[in-house]
């Protein structure tokens, strides 16, 4: 699989032509906006706690990675890195796309409303074609203007968001961009996760603003604006499956749609051509099927072609043939399935949160050594809890194997009251969830590695529960839909039934949930081990739900909780658990490693070995 940054293009080998056009066009990016009173140089703030990747990070190297594996272009141009910041009266300089909070972004504070500014070229190549402005995510509501012309606006944080800018552009000269963003942080109806103004025990220090790569691509007029690719799997070994591609596209007359999907060796498997606006469906037969132990990934590649066949517009993508769902067991009873077979699914909670950048990680390669130690540590699956990543994490998701239960960011909540005290969300922020659980279904529906979504946890903002699920099961077929993890805690409201998934959740736990009402059973969260690692501690008081007084006392218990795991898979018939969590976070200090991702509390050895069991008391082979 190529590194999405050097997609091919059919006849010709772009891997040095890209990297020469990457480095091009940021050495012709001007940085920021210089006016009569030029903010101050940049300077990076010092966090509580250093990553072994802080001191990569400055304005030459603010995540210049290719930013969308699974629609990719040979022609970009990044625009992270100095912009001119305001806010409150302040003017300064803030590396994008770090959020202000965080001490990357060399700001380090919050502000409810800024403007970020600065100036960029476009590259006298892409002369004649559409120019398209993409952002990863800016929270909560943005703004956006080219030479003070307004381009877009965008409600919601965590879903990226285009504007074709061409209209706006003027001249051959530096172009002014401007992007105001407001947030408010939990006093706002939008999802916030678990960002909070006053950060304390399970709520952590909000990120504002930009906080994922902005971006410019050219295209033609006629080209294609999104990508959606669907696998169908024959339930005998792979046998005639396959894909089933469509496009969003803009522009278009009497251009036709056509995909070609390329497997083991580069041989051409198969290819489709039909209508624009059309479904073209791609049979793969003897198709490798994608796993955990086998995460193989198809090469698409899709046009937009005319009436002699020739390519008007181009995008290179990748896919995973695999199927998720339900079958019973031996026993009868209802049961996660990976391909058709019983796959016991085990991973850890991981929140996306990191000391020096907050919710934007430092480094591509910090975002990927996260999954990397997670499958190193004998498990299969994670849970990404209460947040959405950008989209390369879920690309290395799918290269490394890794099944995802995707969180729905949760609306606010007052963790402080008892359950039934919360008031219900407003009709307001009911709206801005919907649309926010819409367009991550979207955004992340091409992702193997995506086998489930979770709308609610925990009761937080919870709301008409069976409704909701049952339009995302309308809206994503081929996914398992957990409707309401923790349905048995905290604030959660009565469980309706819906979904596919009974989800307990049980500190320290395990929890033992019974089958119920035809759905398959799972504990959506339980561990909660504590271990405090001096001189890698965030300031504050260290908290976890089981506090341990050594590595030798956290490998023992860690030991009994799994070997406690193994006996209720096997009584119980679950299908898969979540252990609390990936690394610590903040005061929490429950993490397998520490916030700093610099020590792993737990021996390695003994973690992957307790896993495995636990993964194979639960499958069926």
């Amino acid at each position: 699989m190529p590194h999405p940054a050097r997609a091919p293009r059919p006849g010709k080998s772009l891997a040095g032509i890209a990297l020469f056009t990457s480095l091009l066009l940021v050495a012709a990016a001007p940085g920021p906006a210089r006016t009569a009173d030029a903010a101050p140089a940049w300077q990076p703030k010092q966090p509580p706690l250093t990553t072994p990747w802080t001191a990569q990070v400055g304005p030459d190297n603010a995540l210049p990675d290719y930013p969308r594996p699974q629609m990719t272009r040979p022609r970009w141009q990044n625009l992270n890195g100095l912009w001119d910041y305001s806010a409150g009266g302040q003017h300064q300089q803030i590396l994008v796309p770090y959020p202000p909070e965080s001490a990357l972004s060399g700001v380090q504070r919050h502000d409810d409303e800024m403007t970020y500014r600065r100036t960029f070229r476009v590259p006298d190549g892409w002369s004649g074609q559409r120019v398209l402005l993409h952002f990863g995510a800016v929270d909560q509501r943005a703004t956006v203007r080219v030479n003070g012309r307004q381009v877009a606006e965008h409600e919601g944080g965590y879903t990226g968001f285009t504007a074709d800018v061409t209209d706006a552009l003027t001249g051959s000269g530096p172009q002014q961009l401007e992007v105001t963003a407001v947030d408010r942080n939990e006093r706002a109806p939008f999802p916030v996760g678990k960002q909070r103004d006053q950060p304390r025990g399970i709520n952590y220090t909000g990120s504002s603003g930009i906080w994922q790569t902005v971006w410019m691509e050219p295209v033609p007029r006629a080209h294609i604006a999104a990508l959606s690719t669907r696998p169908e799997v024959h339930p005998e070994a792979g046998r005639d499956s396959a894909f089933t591609v469509s496009a969003r596209t803009s522009g278009v007359s009497d251009e036709k749609l056509q995909a070609v999907v390329t497997g083991p060796g580069g041989r051409e498997v198969g290819r489709a051509t039909g209508p624009a606006d059309g479904d073209l469906r791609i049979p793969v037969p003897d198709a490798r099927l994608w796993t955990p132990e086998d995460p193989y990934l198809y090469r698409v590649t899709v046009r937009l072609v005319d009436d002699e066949d020739e390519p008007v517009d181009e995008v290179g993508s990748y896919a995973g043939m695999r199927s998720v769902g339900l079958v019973r067991d031996s026993r009868g009873r209802p049961r996660m399935a990976l391909n058709g077979r019983i796959l016991f699914q085990h991973g850890p909670l991981d929140q996306g949160y990191w000391p020096d950048g907050l919710y934007t990680a430092p480094t591509d390669e910090a975002l990927r050594r996260d999954l990397e130690q997670t499958r190193e540590l004998g498990f299969n699956m994670v849970r990404k809890h209460a947040k959405v990543e950008p989209a390369r994490w879920y690309y290395w998701a799918d290269k490394l194997g890794l099944l995802v239960w995707q969180d729905a960011p949760p609306l606010t909540i007052d963790h402080d009251d008892r359950p039934g005290e919360n008031p219900p969300p407003s009709p307001p922020a009911r709206a801005q969830f919907e649309r926010t659980l819409r367009e991550v279904v979207d955004q992340l529906g091409n992702s193997p590695a995506v086998i489930g979504w979770v709308p609610f946890n925990e009761g937080w903002g919870e709301f008409d529960t069976a409704r909701v699920a049952r339009e995302v099961e309308t809206r994503d077929p081929s996914r398992l839909v957990d409707a309401a993890s923790g349905v048995n805690c905290c604030y959660s409201l009565p469980d309706t039934g819906a979904g596919h998934v009974y989800d307990d959740h049980t500190y320290v736990g395990p929890g033992s949930p019974p089958v119920r009402g035809g759905r398959a059973s799972v504990d959506g969260e339980y561990g909660g081990l504590g271990l405090v690692e001096p001189g890698h501690v965030w300031p504050g008081e260290p908290d976890a739900y089981e506090m341990t007084r050594s590595r030798e006392q956290l490998n023992r218990r860690f030991g009994q909780v799994s070997d406690a795991l193994v006996d209720v898979v096997g009584r119980s018939g679950l299908s898969g658990a979540v252990y609390t969590q990936t690394s610590d976070v903040e005061n929490e200090v429950n993490g397998l490693f520490t916030y700093d991702r610099r020590v792993l509390k737990a021996d390695a050895d003994a973690v992957r070995e307790h896993n495995r069991r636990v993964i194979d008391a639960g499958s069926e082979r």
